[in-house]
């Protein structure tokens, strides 16, 4: 299944790279792209939809913890292997190169 790739996606495909085999949930992610929650969690249904993501809710007593339980998203091996793919492509078409490049702030603008 295709799905569009867009710089806010990309955002969240660098964020979840950046400990791809660790469960993030919501709030922690919108901390690291800077996206809203009705921009991230659009995005991460469809990485769900298309296989590159899993998610699943903690359980735990949210009475004793003081807080509703949280939805802990992770990157599955396909979409490690596709968010590579994407973040490497998306990154050249803007003229960022390198394994650490990060991307420039004005997405959507060329350079």
């Amino acid at each position: 299944m295709a799905m569009r790739m867009t710089p806010a996606t990309v955002k969240v495909l660098q964020a979840l790279m950046k400990a791809p085999d660790a469960q993030h949930y919501g709030y922690a992610l919108m901390r690291a792209t800077g996206l809203k929650s009705g921009s991230l969690y659009p995005i991460l249904e469809r990485l769900e939809r298309t296989g590159w993501v899993d998610s699943q809710w903690e359980e735990i007593d949210d009475r004793q913890e003081g807080r509703p339980p949280r939805r802990y998203y992770q990157m599955t091996t396909l979409g490690q292997q596709g968010a590579c793919t994407v973040i490497r492509e998306f990154l050249a078409q803007f003229g960022v190169s390198g394994a650490g490049a990060q991307p420039r702030p004005s997405w959507g603008t060329a350079p």
